[in-house]
């Protein structure tokens, strides 16, 4: 089985590696932005990320052709978000079209309200998880809560 673990640097990476126990023995590589805190991953893709309006929609477009063209080369079994929609919309639903198991955690600084990434991810995902069951209410039956990878 392989892995796709997309994330943003910052806390949703931090959240990403405290699932890394689940991951041992499996094949899995990361796609998120190169930083200070993502440079020391091993087996990882790096996208570019620039801010500003116009910037940012050309930064959508190449984050989406970045993901068909990983994803194709890698064809991923499952792919894990733990958000930063920037990465997480794009990859989640490119991996979906291309077969993949869609996995979306719920970031934990989300507690009474729902992410960007979360509302547009969720009709897709095979398994939503939330780390706060407030959250249960805000979303579908679709969601579960498992308790916090924290």
């Amino acid at each position: 089985m392989k892995i796709c673990l997309a994330c943003s640097p910052g806390g949703h990476l931090t959240q990403m590696q405290r699932l890394m126990p689940a991951f041992e023995g499996k094949e899995y590589f990361f796609v998120t932005y190169k930083s200070e805190y993502s440079q020391h991953l091993k087996r990882a893709y790096f996208i570019e990320y620039k801010v500003g309006y116009i910037r940012e929609r050309i930064t959508w477009l190449k984050t989406i052709f970045f993901a068909l063209r990983i994803l194709l080369k890698e064809r991923p079994d499952v792919l894990i978000s733990t958000g930063g929609g920037e990465i997480a919309i794009p990859f989640c639903y490119v991996g979906k079209l291309l077969g993949a198991k869609v996995v979306f955690i719920e970031t934990l600084a989300r507690v009474t309200t729902r992410s960007a990434a979360g509302k547009l991810i969720y009709p897709l995902a095979d398994l939503f998880l939330v780390q706060w069951e407030t959250l249960l209410r805000k979303y579908g039956k679709k969601a579960q809560y498992w308790g916090s990878v924290i």
